[in-house]
């Protein structure tokens, strides 16, 4: 029993899915059709940067998911690999929004259109630099939300990802980012100051839901033929407007990653796929429980591979 699972932002990088654009016309033309319907040169930014602007929120969540589902059609179409015989699809953040175009339940326009949106208004949510993010090193959420809690009265932050046992990652203005960088760092726990535009999944992208609301609502959406594992609650739905509802909620709430693989392992999930670029998911899932396998599928011999497995 298998799921398939999609990264978020972080993933991404300058000529990601190149090799499999020059050989495959389904590749092509979805990257032509994107294109078109975006109005943009994603394509482009794919390819050959720069990284600001790949970067750069409302750039980075159509181009992840344009690789992710290029992938997905090729393994589907090319290789003649069912990928929807899957107990479940899940994604991280924006990974969700891959999951559910690739369900069916959303189609490649709406999605391509909704996170180009979604990604301009988390960007605008706040002003450049006053907000932040920050990885939490070899330890859990529940140490650092003890931390969190004895300086409620000094600075206030957010778990944005509770990633797995050992990565947890917190939003929250760029000031109250330091002070908590500096606490840790005297408890010799390791952190990083992440590179995005922005404090995600806590109450200052409060803006960016109100302003996705309404385009979420107008979705026309489908029930997805694999369910989707929501961040938001770390369990299955296929209700569409449940699936509406907790897509709203997920801009300002953390994504329950650990407990997402948790639920699907219990469900009785033994192998992972991860569709996209880069590896991130695949590394966290190894993390979170050794006696799972992991494949991660960004190239053709990785998909070949997968197929004589």
């Amino acid at each position: 029993m298998f799921s398939v699972v999609f990264p978020g932002q972080g993933s991404q990088k300058i000529g990601m899915i190149k090799d499999l654009y020059s050989k495959f016309d389904t590749i092509k033309q979805l990257f032509n059709d994107a294109d078109d319907i975006l109005e943009i040169p994603l394509k482009e930014i794919i390819f050959d940067g720069p990284d600001t602007k790949l970067n750069s929120t409302e750039n980075t969540q159509p181009a992840i998911f344009l690789v992710s589902y290029c992938i997905f059609q090729i393994a589907k179409k090319e290789f003649n690999i069912n990928l929807s015989k899957a107990k479940f699809f899940a994604g991280h953040s924006l990974g969700e929004y891959s999951a559910l175009a690739c369900a069916d339940s959303l189609s490649f326009e709406e999605t391509l259109k909704i996170l180009k949106k979604r990604g301009k208004f988390m960007q605008e949510a706040m002003p450049d630099n006053q907000g932040a993010m920050l990885a939490v090193l070899g330890t859990g959420a529940s140490a650092v939300e003890e931390i969190l809690y004895k300086k409620k009265n000094e600075y206030e932050c957010f778990i944005a990802n509770d990633n797995s046992t050992q990565q947890v990652v917190v939003s929250g203005l760029d000031k109250d980012i330091d002070l908590f960088s500096n606490d840790l760092s005297s408890k010799k726990i390791k952190n990083i100051k992440l590179n995005v535009s922005a404090p995600f999944h806590c109450k200052y992208m409060r803006n960016a839901s109100d302003k996705m609301k309404n385009f979420i609502d107008e979705l026309n959406m489908k029930s997805p033929n694999v369910p989707i594992v929501s961040n938001v609650t770390a369990k299955e739905v296929i209700s569409p407007n449940e699936i509406k509802t907790l897509l709203i909620s997920q801009i300002e709430e953390k994504v329950r990653w650990l407990e997402s693989v948790n639920y699907m392992i219990k469900m009785g999930v033994k192998n992972f796929i991860e569709i996209g670029p880069g590896k991130v998911l695949s590394g966290l899932i190894k993390r979170i429980n050794k006696d799972v396998k992991v494949i991660s599928i960004n190239c053709e011999e990785d998909i070949i591979n997968l197929k004589n497995d």
